[in-house]
């Protein structure tokens, strides 16, 4: 179910696309993929309800350092 016609920014038309979320929670970062509907003109992602608290959850974790489930994939180094 569609939450939206037309894009409520630009009103121009929405696609369904996957795409790749950053989440932060305390010193931590996740990425992760889900779908998204995507205005074509001006690029502003709609999200349903079930992936946002996806990423509360997710967020919280993160925050809690409780990081079973998630694959480490890198480092992030902060440049002064």
């Amino acid at each position: 179910m569609k939450l939206f016609d037309k894009c409520p920014l630009c009103g121009d038309e929405l696609t369904r696309k996957k795409v790749e979320k950053i989440l932060l929670g305390g010193t931590n970062t996740a990425v992760i993929k889900v779908y998204a509907e995507v205005c074509l003109h001006c690029g502003e992602r709609l999200y349903s309800q079930k992936t946002i608290k996806k990423f509360e959850e997710i967020r919280n974790k993160l925050a809690k350092n409780n990081l079973a489930g998630f694959t480490e994939v890198g480092k992030l180094f902060r440049v002064a």
